[in-house]
């Protein structure tokens, strides 16, 4: 089991932060949160594409008119469900209330089991994830991490970091793809066509966008745009709880583990050992799996890919 250090709080043993989560928000997530039908959850694990995905939401429920997503933080507009915020961000809050999720699928809300609200689950290549959140434990002052890359990587492998298992966290999410109301995207997809995942969503929502609005969603969801938005780059944190001095909070759109410093062969040998399946070990330098191929997998070794 996992030890909490003096920034965690230890729910149903799993770690969060502290700062902005507690075990009544997390007993009011999973126990008390009431589920409405039009709601829209979207759920990932940490630094897999969640900035990128309260912007598009926001963005096409605005039918591409960015004065909400340039005005509003980004945390209140799309707020997580398991924070300490989520009751007066959420109670009155009109519908489609659009909400985020980062818990793994054994502590959602037991409300969305039988509902018809909508859940969009995003996945992404797991080594950039170990190497992103890697970097942001180190700006974020309210995280613990290993000075050290390879003791952090050990600990990513076996699911001992705030918010646990990446794998468990996949397979879960994915095991329940038939039981809810659920699109599947991967980051890697959103990247490559974002129009197209755009649109993969608006048919999802059955919410339809003309030419112009997917141009103002496509357009203030880039990158460069979001670079720049004080609502969702988190500049309006105080320094002292995320320093942005040395990293980014919001993503660059591009491999970081390829980008990544220190990584020695010991390190990109054990995370070879993720893209192990049952049929044996994907080529290094393949593309990652599409969403339309991770509905067929039975497991979340599936997903990676080589270094």
């Amino acid at each position: 089991m996992a030890v909490p250090g003096p920034h965690s709080v230890l729910y149903e043993g799993m770690m969060l932060p502290a700062l902005v989560h507690s075990t009544e928000s997390l007993r009011y997530a999973q126990l008390g949160f009431q589920v409405r039908d039009r709601d829209i959850f979207s759920v990932t694990y940490p630094k897999s594409g969640t900035t990128w995905m309260q912007e598009l939401l926001t963005l096409i429920h605005s039918n591409g008119d960015p004065q909400l997503a340039w005005s509003v933080p980004s945390w209140e507009r799309v707020p997580w469900v398991e924070q300490t915020t989520a009751a007066g961000f959420l109670e009155n809050r009109p519908c489609p209330r659009l909400i985020s999720s980062h818990l793994p699928c054994g502590l959602v809300p037991t409300s969305l089991h039988g509902s018809n609200a909508k859940v969009i689950y995003t996945v992404r290549n797991p080594k950039d994830v170990c190497v992103s959140l890697y970097y942001y434990s180190k700006m974020a002052s309210f995280l613990e991490f290993p000075e050290d890359f390879g003791e952090f990587v050990e600990l990513f492998s076996t699911g001992k970091v705030l918010f646990g298992s990446w794998f468990q966290h996949v397979k879960g999410w994915l095991g329940l793809r038939d039981r809810l109301n659920f699109l599947l995207l991967t980051y890697e997809e959103m990247h490559q066509d974002l129009r197209g995942s755009v649109e993969r969503i608006c048919q999802f929502l059955g919410k339809p966008l003309e030419a112009r609005a997917l141009d103002g969603v496509v357009e203030n969801a880039s990158f460069q745009a979001m670079k720049q938005n004080k609502m969702c780059n988190y500049s309006l944190v105080p320094e002292n709880i995320m320093d942005q001095r040395g990293s980014r909070a919001t993503g660059r759109g591009i491999s970081r583990w390829r980008r990544a410093r220190h990584l020695t062969g010991s390190t990109r040998s054990k995370c070879r050992t993720w893209a192990s399946d049952s049929h044996g070990t994907r080529p290094e330098g393949s593309p990652p799996p599409s969403s339309g191929q991770l509905q067929s997998v039975g497991t979340p070794r599936s997903v990676c890919v080589g270094t």
